[in-house]
């Protein structure tokens, strides 16, 4: 009887001392709800040591992380664009859904080889058509409805959710989460297609805009009797139109020079200002740590430029493509987003992986979808790194822009002639002389930036140099785009095939308050400065190169170079 007594006693004492643990659990925002089996789970977990397999709910390791997950439950109007309010929240999103961990399909199941758009045959574009016709045709309860699919893109790009035990809002733009989040989105999105038809063989045509064979916007989304064609774009810019990667206004190029600069701007966005995680992937975004605000070369362009590109002029945001709410509204959205999924890929090859992110909150932050079958899945980051065991691959297609990198438009000891000429004249400001509310950037600004002389005397191997313009702050609305030089003298012959091109700001405004935030442009330039014989050079010049009217609005806090090893 006393040892049922003292068992029983301390059966209490345990059962006293998990509640508030328990009540926490219930309350968190990070739970959407909790199954018998995954609450019995973390209490034996606490009381045995052991952890939960199931859904990551260990409440002592959530503390102590910093992933990115959304809270479900907390869903909110957003802002399209600063005079335009959305509702992007699903029906019933108040009430908690159960949810399933993701599962990787079978690895005996077919394999979904994406092809380039211009090689698909007419039984392809049959089948892809009849199953977004049908997709279009089904109610928006329903979670696979190209309206809901499409609002997926509006409820993580413009701050609809917020973020798991918090009030902050979440924004998957313009950071370290902007490639894993959008192959998430195109990989339930292209299984919902496949099931509508029957067809677990189903893959995306990819619209490869970085070979000249695909610089053109594909046949069937111009063709007015397919489901694919939409009429919010810019007309002008259908067939034959080469597409422009750069894209700021109309230009006069012959479709053979638009074509020979947009592989010169793609060598740069890949592969010499890409050399570093951080360049390419965005910035590091965790839980608890403010919005970070600086995209990777991809994203802000073609990616930005493009959806620019594509969206309407007659619209005040460029909608559809060239808005974060309405983007995915337009079916040429998942070409374009299935090209840039695969550029992902091989920026990764290039580097043999060695540049892929190890960090835990990055692994570990999860999104929720819906699949084929109406289950609502989580699915994280760590899950959506190696595409064959998504089942899925890219048809292998030329790079020709592998070996497009530029030369100087004029020889850099001529260039530094002028250059130290017209730093005599005083034409050039200081990289500190920005002042205390920063500069407007209305009109061509250039700047002399020191360069650390420690790192000139002691270069550490695979050390990448880095001008960072900080501190950029966007007013109004409009699509703004500035081009950034190292070295330049005459702005009327350059461009992104000069090698004096380090990058470029294109920005899409929208995204919520926090987008709203100043960002920081990092460009790596440690090749570009080899190609210009400026290696050893104690300074450099860099030049701000407005390309549209809106960058009247835009303030730039300074101009600096920072290494990253």
């Amino acid at each position: 009887m006393e040892k049922k007594k003292w068992i029983l006693t301390v059966v209490l004492a345990l059962i006293v001392a998990m509640l508030p643990l328990t009540f926490r659990i219930l309350e968190s925002h990070q739970v959407q709800r909790l199954y018998t089996g995954e609450l019995t789970d973390m209490i034996l977990g606490k009381l045995g040591g052991r952890a939960s397999s199931n859904h990551d709910l260990s409440t002592d390791k959530a503390v102590a992380s910093k992933f990115i997950a959304p809270n479900l439950t907390a869903c909110h109007p957003s802002y399209g664009r600063p005079d335009l309010l959305v509702h992007c929240c699903p029906p019933g999103f108040e009430s908690p859904v159960p949810f399933v961990d993701f599962q990787f399909p079978d690895p005996q199941s077919p394999k979904r080889v994406r092809r380039p758009v211009q090689l698909v045959d007419e039984n392809y574009i049959a089948k892809y058509n009849k199953a977004l016709s049908i997709m279009k045709s089904l109610p928006y309860d329903d979670p696979r409805s190209f309206a809901r699919q499409a609002n997926l893109h509006c409820l993580f790009c413009t701050g609809a959710y917020d973020q798991q035990n918090s009030n902050t809002p979440l924004s998957i733009h313009r950071t370290w989460l902007f490639f894993p989040w959008h192959r998430m989105m195109i990989y339930f999105h292209e299984r919902i297609i496949g099931s509508l038809i029957g067809d677990d063989t189903f893959a995306f045509p990819v619209w490869t805009w970085d070979i000249p064979e695909g610089m053109v916007m594909p046949d069937i989304y111009a063709n007015m009797n397919l489901s694919f064609f939409h009429k919010v774009r810019d007309f002008s810019h259908f067939p034959p139109r080469v597409a422009d990667l750069n894209y700021f206004e109309e230009t006069n190029l012959s479709p053979q020079e638009q074509l020979d600069t947009n592989l010169a701007f793609m060598y740069n966005q890949m592969v010499s200002g890409a050399k570093k995680t951080e360049l390419f992937m965005g910035c590091t975004y965790k839980a608890n740590e403010g919005y970070c605000n600086s995209p990777g070369t991809v994203e802000s362009a073609p990616h930005n430029t493009l959806h620019t590109w594509v969206g309407s002029n007659l619209e005040p945001g460029r909608e559809d493509m060239g808005k974060f709410y309405s983007a995915a509204r337009d079916p040429i959205f998942y070409a374009h987003h299935s090209n840039i999924d695969r550029l992902w890929e091989v920026w990764r090859e290039i580097h043999k992986h060695e540049l892929d992110i190890k960090d835990p909150d990055w692994l570990n932050s999860f999104f929720f979808f819906y699949d084929e079958n109406l289950k609502l899945v989580k699915i994280k980051v760590r899950d959506v790194l190696d595409i064959s065991k998504l089942g899925y691959s890219y048809e292998e297609v030329d790079r020709p822009w592998l070996n497009k990198r530029p030369t100087p438009s004029v020889p850099p000891k001529v260039a530094r002639q002028i250059l130290k000429s017209k730093e005599n004249e005083n034409q050039f400001r200081l990289s500190s002389d920005f002042g205390p509310h920063g500069r407007a950037l209305d009109a061509s600004l250039t700047v002399k930036v020191n360069r650390s002389k420690n790192h000139l005397t002691k270069r550490e191997k695979g050390e990448e140099e880095v001008i960072v313009v900080h501190g950029i702050e966007v007013k109004g609305d409009a699509y703004v785009k500035f081009d950034v030089y190292v070295n330049m003298v005459d702005q009327t012959i350059i461009s992104p095939k000069s090698r004096e091109f380090a990058g470029t700001f294109a920005h899409i405004p929208g995204g919520g308050e926090m987008m709203k935030r100043k960002i920081d442009l990092k460009l790596g330039v440690s090749e570009l400065l080899e190609d210009l014989e400026a290696k050893e050079d104690e300074s450099i010049w860099v030049t701000l190169l407005p390309r549209t009217a809106s960058c009247s609005s835009v303030t730039i806090e300074g101009v600096q170079i920072k290494y990253i090893k």
